[in-house]
């Protein structure tokens, strides 16, 4: 960098020296022109002014930063007492290579624009005289001149009309401007490498895209920059700065085509682009921590119950070994479809440019009506009320009820994640495609293996009990966690639906209920053709389902810890500049690991109380109906969905993710690391 700083001051000073007799010469090498969106401005109001420069053939200016060599343009105003103008806003440049040295630049017409605000209370018909002297450097590939202009412009204080023309240019000059990006990028450095990971969805064009810094210490200017895009995850992975930023970074993203993206960066984890061995590692521990999460899975009280009817059910007399690795297969085989079905959804969604999540299909109260359908039917199978062929939760199903039990069992998973799901499940969207479905498969493999084990592994299948009058009560047993569950997500139903929603949800479950009894009581009078009355009850039900619709979304309701507010980046923004500590947390109603927490850890007195003491603000973000910008914000702390829980230290860049499973003495212990 010092070589390169050198190399820097060299070149402008011998093209200095080589053009100083072109400083005596009247002709300019850029023409400059002073111009208002309005001559007439209104008092109190603001008006548009642009600097339009026009470089002669082979000739360039500077961006605001110029990169390894060059000069940004300085202006002095001299105003009308009371008058005030912003700063210049820079169109997106592009790069010029000279000798090693990498230049940001404009080798066509370009226009810096800034606001010039009226003194409110000023007379119509007042005189606005501006004055601004341009200093800048204008270069070809073998010279540099300083050169400096000062212009003029007569302004009179009026209505502030704008004449038509004249605002379709400044249009123009204003669509050359970088747009700011409201959702932050985050950049990390691993070893010499500059990475910076912007989320930006994936139908918006960034063919040959650029990141040019706002300031040095983060980039090698001159290194190349590899682009790769994961969904809606641009990565820019380039040489890192000999000496690098340790906070914020700013600068603009090209996107092709003259447009850009302004944006700031801040310090965090982004993964390594496709390839290579930073690639296989990450994907290698995101299927590591898939699979322990699956595992965890296992205990939810929607799972458990499939999960040990059908190990109870391999425990019958009379069973082969062969049989009971078929079932295991097959059990295996159906979860395995639903997560990565489920995954390959996900993935196709954020492709498509949605900030969709994991369990993305619980923000639909239609999917919790159906899902409300299912437990239900469940609940009642392992109640005894009836006996369909498909799927049996104990003793006689045969592989292809043991197929769709495991496919059950993963799609009334989805709302639970375990301590591992979280960053495995949020790698796996910045992972090209194959291994983030590797990831999702990993999922799927953890919730299968206990049933895989039983059915590979005689000696864990000879320490189950043998089967006896028993199995019929645990069965009875099985059936109260699935009426638990069937009743959160009537809540949850309510929730995302309203009282009319969850009213429709109910009449469609007593009805299926009612066909389901009917179908029972025809079983045990040993009738043919036994099941019909409960297809047709649930055909119905699901028509009725089908008419549920989200509830009007209202200024959001925050429960939970006194004091807490719904969460929004400028909230966040305002608090933190205030040095205050901030515990940020995200959920959602049809999250289980979420609602846990928050009776178990955050919601309580202690917690209150040392938060009130500690001054902690609390803000609350509920993606339950999948809001985009929340997503966006959660994706950017490598998270797939909820839960997630931040704390931001004051004076700290970056907030610390903390696990998904929280206690209230981690929590109560938060305010004494001021």
């Amino acid at each position: 960098m010092v070589r390169q700083a050198v190399r820097a001051a060299l070149f402008i000073l011998v093209t200095l020296l080589a053009g100083s007799g072109a400083l005596a010469q009247p002709a300019r090498h850029v023409a400059l022109t002073l111009v208002a969106e309005s001559d007439r401005p209104a008092a109190g109001g603001a008006v548009a002014l642009a600097f339009r420069a026009v470089p002669q053939p082979g000739w360039h200016g500077y961006w605001r930063n110029p990169g390894d060599a060059g000069v940004p343009t300085r202006v002095t105003w001299t105003l009308p007492a009371g008058a005030r103008v912003g700063e210049l806003d820079y169109p997106v440049p592009s790069r010029l290579l000279i000798a090693g040295l990498m230049n940001y630049v404009y080798e066509k017409p370009w226009a810096l624009l800034t606001t010039l605000r009226v003194p409110a209370g000023t007379a119509s018909g007042t005189r606005l005289p501006l004055v601004a002297k341009l200093d800048y450097l204008v270069c070809t590939a073998e010279i540099c001149v300083p050169e400096t202009q000062t212009l003029t412009l007569d302004l009179t204080v009026g209505d502030g009309a704008i004449d038509p023309a004249r605002r379709a240019t400044f249009d123009g000059w204003r669509r050359a401007l970088p747009r700011p990006l409201s959702t932050p990028a985050t950049w990390q450095r691993a070893g010499d490498r500059f990475r910076l990971a912007v989320p930006l969805p994936a139908d918006a064009p960034a063919s040959g895209a650029w990141f040019y810094p706002a300031g040095g210490g983060a980039i090698d200017y001159a290194a190349p920059q590899t682009v790769t895009r994961d969904g809606d995850t641009l990565t820019v992975e380039t040489k890192a700065a000999a000496q690098p930023s340790t906070g914020e970074i700013a600068g603009v993203l090209a996107t092709g085509g003259g447009g850009g993206l302004s944006l700031t960066a801040r310090p965090g984890t982004v993964a390594a682009p496709r390839g290579g061995e930073g690639m296989l590692a990450t994907a290698l521990v995101a299927f590591a921590g898939a699979v322990l999460g699956g595992l965890l899975l296992n205990v939810m009280p929607c799972v458990f119950p499939i999960l040990s009817l059908k190990a109870l059910g391999l425990a019958r007399s009379g069973e082969s070994a062969a049989h009971a690795r078929r079932e295991a297969l097959a059990y295996t085989a159906g979860v395995l479809l639903v997560c990565v079905g489920l995954g390959a959804g996900l993935l196709a969604l954020r492709a498509a440019g949605s900030s969709a999540g994991w369990a993305f299909q619980l923000q639909d109260p239609r999917v919790i009506g159906a899902l409300l359908l299912l437990v239900t039917a469940i609940a009642l199978n392992l109640a005894g009320l009836f006996e369909l062929p498909t799927p049996q939760f104990a003793a006689k199903s045969g592989t292809a009820g043991a197929f769709v039990t495991g496919a059950l069992a993963a799609f009334v998973a989805t709302p639970c994640t375990g301590p591992f799901m979280g960053a495995a499940l949020g790698a796996a969207l910045v992972l090209p495609v194959g291994a983030a479905l590797g990831v999702f498969a990993g999922l799927g493999l953890g919730i299968a293996l206990p049933f895989l084990l039983i059915g590979f592994v005689p000696a864990l299948r000879a320490r189950l009990p043998r089967p006896g009058a028993w199995m019929t009560r645990l069965r009875r047993i099985l059936s109260l966690p699935m009426w638990l569950t069937a009743l959160a997500l009537a809540w949850v139903l309510g929730r995302q639906a309203g009282v009319d929603g969850m009213t429709l949800g109910l009449a469609a479950t007593l009805f299926a209920a009612v066909g389901l009894w009917w179908t029972g009581l025809r079983q045990h009078a040993g009738r043919g053709a036994a099941w019909w009355p409960a297809g047709v009850a649930l055909l119905v039900a699901l028509g009725g389902v089908a008419l549920v619709r989200p509830a009007a979304s209202g200024a959001a309701a925050v429960a939970g810890l006194p004091g807490a507010e719904p969460f929004s980046e400028a909230r966040l923004a305002a608090l933190r500049a205030e040095g205050r500590p901030v515990f940020a947390y995200f959920t959602a109603d049809w999250c289980l690991t979420c609602k846990v927490n928050e009776k178990a850890a955050i919601e309580t007195a202690t917690t209150a109380a040392a938060f009130k003491q500690g001054k902690v603000a609390v803000l609350v973000g509920d993606w339950t109906d999948g809001d985009p910008v929340l997503g966006r914000f959660i994706e950017a702390h490598n998270r797939a969905g909820v839960p997630l829980y931040l704390w931001y230290k004051p004076g700290a860049a970056a907030p610390r993710v903390l696990p998904q499973v929280l206690t209230s003495g981690m929590l109560t212990a938060l305010p004494a690391e001021r």
